[in-house]
């Protein structure tokens, strides 16, 4: 049995809010191996890196004192090699925690032996349930998306600083201060509070925009401005780092097959999909609901039968930033973490998805949700993490050049 040492010296830089390191490097019988890939998972995102030609390797994370789990891929190692460690039934994963100092170090005992390998097709279940999680998680956001392009013909740009406005006010609610509040009202009290931005933001920008019949183009142009003003504001409140919510490192549990997820995970599928069906038979049976679906249909025909466009409007920029502030509570645990621009990197997606069911359509946005979050998930058994989110973006061209109108969408004469 040989030992393969990681504590390799990093570079003297860091990244600017991940000043802490986990680096290392892999050798067998003294040599130096190159290419073993490994994974880094923990507060901030899920990190590859593989080792150069003198075996070494490092990642930047922005959390001290928090849990990471490193993975070493052992189909990377040479044939008839692998990570061996009697007293460990999964001896290539590592469960570290970043030290105060900011720097860690994780020994594998490299050897001959049976390598714990995990099947292709369990690695495919293992993707496609989270993506069904994640797509689930995108689908709360983007259905308010799509409800406001619907009713006002806005494609608010803003959206995705809703969500990151969600994770932060329920970070500063039931985070780690002495003043916290429990989850189970801290994070309602957070939605609340969307839905209060949400209200603010019409009757103070939206609706005299409205009213002055302000165009479409203009329109966007403002929400571009207004998202980027909202991010910057988050990020001079919060810094560049990145923040946790309790309970985001949740050990997880095996439930069938190769899948494991967290009891957060399993909690923010249930929410998810009671917060959809609770959504869903509001459009279709309540008063509100069938009038945000007329105006979706014909604004004019919808004003001219009576129904108050208005107040429809304001109750749809409402839920919408409501189910936003959710969404960013449920993908803080989902990466895990709380950046300042987490929002505006779920921007695109939210768009795909709403563009990929069709335009102004609800249950068009919750398909193509679940699309793109499968998509994106699966995608990272063949390309690398950092481009899985590109994938989605892919899948969208493709279903557009067949059904340019999207899944759920109408064809429509122009001109």
């Amino acid at each position: 049995m040989l030992l393969g040492v990681f504590a390799a010296s990093a570079p003297a830089f860091a990244a600017e809010g991940d000043p802490y390191r986990i680096s290392g490097n892999v050798q067998l019988d003294g040599e130096p191996l190159e290419g073993v890939a490994l994974t880094i998972d923990g507060p901030g995102g899920l990190q590859e890196v593989v080792t150069d030609e003198n075996g070494q390797w490092v990642v930047f994370v922005p959390e001290r004192g928090e849990e990471y789990v490193v993975t070493l891929d052992e189909n990377t190692l040479p044939e008839g090699i692998a990570v061996v460690d009697e007293a460990d039934d999964t001896p290539n994963v590592k469960e570290v925690e970043m030290s105060q100092g900011g720097r860690v170090t994780v020994n594998f005992f490299i050897g001959e032996g049976e390598r714990n390998v995990t099947s292709f097709f369990d690695q495919l279940v293992q993707r496609v349930v989270q993506g069904i999680s994640f797509g689930l998680m995108l689908a709360l956001a983007a259905v308010g998306l799509t409800l406001v392009y619907g009713t006002t013909g806005i494609s608010n740009f803003a959206h995705g600083e809703m969500v990151t406005f969600g994770a932060i006010a329920g970070f500063l609610l039931v985070g780690t201060s002495a003043a916290a509040l429990p989850w189970w009202l801290g994070y309602p009290i957070a939605v609340v509070l969307g839905a209060v931005l949400g209200f603010v933001m019409d009757w103070g920008l939206w609706r005299p925009l409205r009213k002055r019949r302000v165009g479409i183009v203009q329109l966007m142009i403002v929400s571009i401005g207004l998202s980027l003003a909202m991010r910057y504001i988050f990020q001079f409140f919060i810094g560049g780092g990145t923040l946790q919510l309790p309970g985001a490192s949740a050990q997880k549990i095996p439930l069938f097959g190769a899948v494991q997820m967290s009891v957060i995970d399993l909690a923010s599928i249930g929410i998810s999909i009671a917060v959809i069906v609770a959504f869903a038979f509001w459009l279709t049976k309540s008063r509100i609901g069938k009038a945000t679906r007329a105006i979706s249909d014909n604004p004019s025909l919808a004003a001219a039968s009576g129904i108050d466009v208005d107040f429809v409007v304001r109750v749809v920029w409402i839920l919408a930033s409501a189910l936003a502030a959710l969404a960013g509570i449920l993908y803080a645990y989902y990466r895990p973490g709380i950046r300042w621009d987490m929002g505006a990197q779920l921007l695109l997606l939210m768009f795909a998805a709403v563009v990929l069911g069709g335009l102004g359509t609800a249950y068009g946005a919750l398909i193509g949700a679940l699309i793109v979050g499968v998509v994106v998930e699966a995608s990272s058994l063949w390309i690398p993490a950092d481009l899985k989110f590109a994938s989605g973006l892919f899948i969208l061209i493709v279903i557009l050049l067949f059904r340019p109108q999207g899944i759920l969408g109408r064809r429509e004469r122009i001109g």
